[in-house]
């Protein structure tokens, strides 16, 4: 399995149909994740065959963790390893905690950080063997205003073909993956949905928030 196929997997959470159960929504939520951006060889350029070989790359890696022969536990580290190494994790976390980051001390803002970085990893990591013997194919790259979109094609087992739109951007001064469209629908949006959630049923304690992310799992 791809990098792509298993952020894929993993985003697609139980949130569709009961026809097409949880694994077309899981996506949603792990592209989420490690989807929400990558990074890649040094400050140059941006091109879409640049961004086009950056998803290349996200799916090998997480193909290999696939396929390895590794516990579930061993692949879940392994996971947040990629997760850590291709996305802006530090931007990914602000966003998902929304206008609620900007009364967060630097303090919380790292301890949320790291245990959202946590959070995903588990949260998607757990999904890997759903996706076995699943694929996606990277289609084609293009420049749009001032980022570039990579489509993809995921084929699941037991799933019709749906289309994966990663959004990557070198802005932080490398290439960096820091959207993912599933179907249609914004991951990002997804995660800072759902921990704005999260946030409200703690009554806004990001204290609270930040211990909780760390026991789920």
């Amino acid at each position: 399995m791809s990098i792509l196929t298993m952020t894929l997997m993993v985003t697609l959470m139980p949130i569709l149909t009961p026809n097409k159960p949880t694994r077309r929504s899981a996506l949603l939520g792990m592209i989420s994740a490690l989807a929400l951006t990558a990074v890649a060889g040094p400050a140059k350029a941006l091109t879409a065959d640049g961004a086009k070989k950056l998803v290349d790359a996200i799916v090998a890696d997480i193909n290999k963790v696939i396929a390895a022969s590794s516990s579930e536990a061993q692949k879940i580290k392994q996971f947040e390893k990629i997760f850590v190494r291709y996305s802006d994790v530090p931007t990914i976390a602000r966003y998902a905690l929304g206008v609620d980051a900007r009364r967060a001390s630097s303090a919380q803002m790292a301890a949320f950080t790291k245990a959202f970085q946590s959070y995903v990893s588990k949260k998607y990591g757990k999904r890997f063997r759903e996706f076995i013997g699943g694929e996606i194919e990277v289609k084609k790259a293009k420049k749009v205003k001032s980022f570039f979109e990579v489509k993809t094609i995921a084929r699941l087992r037991g799933e019709s073909p749906f289309e994966v739109t990663f959004l990557i951007s070198d802005r932080s001064g490398r290439s960096k993956f820091f959207n993912i469209f599933i179907e249609g629908v914004n991951m990002l949006l997804t995660e800072r949905t759902e921990i704005g959630s999260m946030l409200d049923k703690r009554r806004g304690d990001i204290d609270a928030l930040i211990s909780d992310l760390k026991k789920i799992g």
